[in-house]
């Protein structure tokens, strides 16, 4: 790749996984609810998603799910449903003390969710069936390929990991005064399942 490609693949990668959908949303909300450090083990997560993407793809798994349609709707319709899981069980969670906040998860559970919310995101499966294709060499053998898409999809997880630890940052911020407003727990959980089920929504009908 020249200079130009490489410039704009990492412009078009900074918009594309800068863009809002499931997996900052995800960073932002657990930085918002339960501060810098579930925001920092959240954003450490999707990018861990990220990563099993890279190897799928290098072994050339991804081309099934590419031509395979019915596959690729299941993924969807699993990460919409896996978001609406967590959206309903924060509408379940027990209502505490307002001072206390929204119920903080375990980090080991903050990092799980975050893996799968990745894993099952529509986004990244096209991100790398649709996109990173166009920025490996025409005609080249499945040795170089491989070699290509994993040069590509390391750039692609740096590029996300510093976007996520913004998302998470910034959102760690805000996330004090929220934390802070003298709202019950009830109001703040229905707040963030409210945005969990709209991204679950949101994923249903792009699936159909």
């Amino acid at each position: 790749m020249g200079i130009g490609q490489v410039a704009g693949f990492a412009g078009a990668t900074v918009v594309l996984v800068g863009m809002p959908g499931p997996n900052n949303m995800y960073i932002s909300l657990r930085s918002l609810t339960q501060g810098r450090r579930a925001g920092v083990v959240s954003a450490l997560a999707v990018e861990t998603g990220t990563l099993v993407y890279i190897v799928v793809t290098a072994l050339g798994l991804a081309t099934l799910v590419q031509t395979s349609p019915k596959l690729f709707t299941a993924i969807t319709f699993a990460g919409a449903l896996y978001l609406a899981y967590l959206g309903i069980k924060l509408l379940l969670a027990p209502v505490v003390d307002h001072s206390a906040g929204v119920q903080a998860a375990p980090l080991g559970r903050v990092f799980r969710d975050g893996v799968i919310v990745n894993l099952l995101n529509p986004k990244a499966a096209l991100f790398f069936l649709a996109f990173l294709p166009q920025f490996t060499t025409r005609g080249a053998g499945p040795t170089q390929l491989r070699t290509e898409m994993l040069l590509l999809g390391v750039g692609t997880l740096l590029i996300g990991l510093a976007l996520d630890l913004s998302y998470a940052l910034t959102a760690a911020a805000v996330g004090r005064r929220f934390r802070s407003v003298r709202t019950t727990t009830r109001g703040r959980n229905v707040v963030v399942a409210t945005i969990y089920l709209g991204l679950s929504a949101f994923a249903l009908v792009s699936a159909l």
